[in-house]
């Protein structure tokens, strides 16, 4: 396991990219988020990233998995000091930001993520 967190919950807006086809994403960050991003974001506990996630790696979103197809250059550095990157569903080997990890499988649903559901990277 390269990282593991749990969800402990969301801003208003946090869920709303997953149901907009051009955005498709959500925005993690860890759950002392400064105040100003709480209302974009998931929020989950602390945790150590053992391991830099890779390209073929699998995210674990909620029990939903979906295979690491490409990450940005500043996606490892946010995840390991904030816990903060953008998860993005529509896949592709090129990142659409330098926060973004990308990723590829059925993109969740608004009401697949739940408090206390755990986010995994092995």
């Amino acid at each position: 396991m390269k990282y593991q967190s749990t969800i402990v919950g969301w801003g208003a807006d946090a869920l709303g990219f997953l149901e907009i086809e051009d955005c498709n994403f959500i925005v993690i960050f860890n759950e002392n988020a400064p105040e100003e991003l709480v209302e974009i974001s998931i929020l989950h506990t602390i945790a150590e990233l053992g391991a830099d996630p890779a390209v073929g790696d699998t995210v674990r979103i909620c029990g939903k998995s979906f295979k690491i197809t490409a990450i940005g250059t500043e996606a490892l550095h946010t995840l390991r000091q904030l816990g903060h990157c953008t998860l993005c569903f529509k896949g592709g080997d090129t990142p659409e930001c330098p926060g973004y990890i990308m990723l590829e499988g059925d993109r969740p649903a608004p009401e697949d993520i739940v408090k206390g559901g755990i986010i995994e990277i092995f």
